[in-house]
């Protein structure tokens, strides 16, 4: 493929991303325990990260809306998997945040019992896009979560969230740094997206992938 067919095809889903995500999204339902998950329908992407990494904040900037996911500033407040649904075949999902210290231990069990029963059970599930704070990098919560989705056999894909809040020289740092340390692991998408909920950086780029997936490529 010549470059002018590359950058072509990258304008196209692009396109298709922003159509996809211009529908008017809504929630389905919350699950705060495993029988309470909805039917599996369609393609499922879900949204992992530690607690107040920008998940809510990111899912609002994908859909173009300001109050679909809640948001907040205090950690752990997205106790549940939060389900959201358009007129397109796909479902997000916004997983309870991880690596919160002031939650009880048997309620860090019983997230921990619902994310790995979700992740275990959903034919549908394409990908679960990990959220790491670019400011921050990888932590060895994130390391946790990224063991967790190996095990389980699910494909996941970091997005480094606030990325706004570096210089592009620090950016690509990170960025080659979070990509250097899931080289080998077996589940990983090796790019490493780079996203601002407040500027918008990278999400068009996120969109594209997404839509890519729910075309089944």
């Amino acid at each position: 493929m010549t470059e002018a067919e590359e950058d072509a095809a990258r304008r196209a889903w692009h396109e298709r991303g922003r159509v996809l995500f211009a529908r008017p999204w809504r929630l389905l339902s919350s699950a705060p325990h495993p029988g309470a998950l909805p039917a599996p329908a369609g393609v499922e992407v879900a949204f992992a990260g530690r607690s107040n990494v920008g998940k809510s904040s990111l899912i609002n900037a994908l859909v173009g809306q300001k109050a679909l996911a809640r948001t907040s500033n205090t950690p752990g407040r997205t106790q549940e998997l939060v389900f959201f649904v358009a007129d397109a075949g796909l479902t997000l999902v916004d997983m309870p945040g991880y690596g919160y210290a002031r939650a009880p231990k048997a309620q860090v069990a019983s997230w921990t019992k619902l994310i790995f029963t979700f992740l275990r059970g959903r034919a549908g599930l394409r990908r679960v896009y990990v959220l790491i704070d670019a400011r921050h990098g990888l932590k060895d919560n994130d390391r946790d979560a990224l063991k967790l989705l190996d095990e389980a056999a699910v494909s996941y894909q970091l997005v480094l969230t606030k990325a706004d809040k570096l210089k592009p020289g620090d950016l690509a740092e990170v960025t080659a740094a979070t990509a250097a340390g899931i080289a080998r692991r077996p589940a990983a998408h090796p790019t490493v997206l780079a996203t601002s909920s407040g500027t918008g950086l990278g999400i068009p780029e996120l969109r594209a992938e997404i839509a890519r997936l729910a075309a089944g490529n």
